[in-house]
């Protein structure tokens, strides 16, 4: 990360990029349609791994959202969240 913005700061920088700039809020977008999928219930273990998989894609979704939403003074519902 670069130096020149503090933790306190990179809120705001994700609301610049993915909600202010037009091109992120697409790219945004385009991530939210790829990578939230919902959970795979047939197929045993397979099925498991494949959830754990889509799982961790979301989870990345969900953190640049959440960092727009603390820009935006939404309160954070995520209590695990750093």
């Amino acid at each position: 990360m670069s130096r020149d913005v503090s933790p306190e700061q990179l809120p705001e920088l994700y609301r610049q990029i993915f909600e202010v700039d037009k091109r992120g809020a697409q790219i945004l977008e385009d991530l939210v349609r790829r990578y939230s999928k919902p959970a795979v219930v047939e197929g045993g273990i397979d099925a498991v791994i494949k959830t754990y998989h889509r799982m961790g894609e979301h989870e990345v979704v969900q953190h640049i959202i959440r960092m727009i939403n603390r820009a935006n003074s939404v309160p954070d519902t995520q209590e695990n969240e750093p």
